[in-house]
């Protein structure tokens, strides 16, 4: 066996993204305490998932279905051709590895197919990899809600990206 081979067999499966289950309900109530100093609890995942207007697309690893665990996700309420991101979370030990990224373009890609022409968001101004990474797919500030965050203290800033 060449080492090239020995390396895949041994890597780390790439993740791949699905769409959240309900079950799912409590690894992303415990991810997303993770990602943020006020997490959702898992009956409010449960609700959100359950939500026919709610898109959740969950990053999963793990070499087969049955061993596969979320290490993010993002929910994405839809109304007309219009959609705002209420959350996304990254298990903080898998951030800097591409999967926010794979997850926002699988989100953009549903969106994209389901004819939403425009895409909102809010993010702490002091979040410099999430506002690369949405700067980079297009998203534009509109917007800025002042003492939003942490206490009062940190900015949002409203962006929005058009799809069509």
């Amino acid at each position: 066996m060449k080492f090239c081979d020995l390396m895949r067999l041994f890597a780390r499966p790439q993740p791949i993204c699905e769409p959240g289950r309900v079950a799912d309900a409590d690894d992303l109530a415990a991810l997303h305490a993770h990602a943020f100093r006020h997490g959702w609890p898992a009956t409010e995942m449960e609700a959100l998932i359950a939500d026919p207007t709610v898109m959740t697309v969950v990053a999963r690893e793990g070499r087969t279905p049955f061993t596969r665990r979320p290490v993010g996700f993002i929910m994405v309420r839809a109304a007309a051709d219009e959609a705002e991101i209420l959350t996304v979370a990254v298990m903080p030990t898998r951030r800097g590895r591409g999967i926010g990224r794979l997850m926002m373009d699988e989100t953009i890609r549903r969106l994209y197919f389901m004819r939403v022409a425009s895409l909102f968001l809010e993010v702490d101004e002091g979040n410099g990899p999430a506002l690369a990474l949405y700067r980079h797919l297009g998203f534009r500030e509109v917007g800025r809600r002042a003492n939003y965050y942490a206490g009062g203290t940190a900015n949002a800033l409203v962006m929005r990206a058009d799809l069509k």
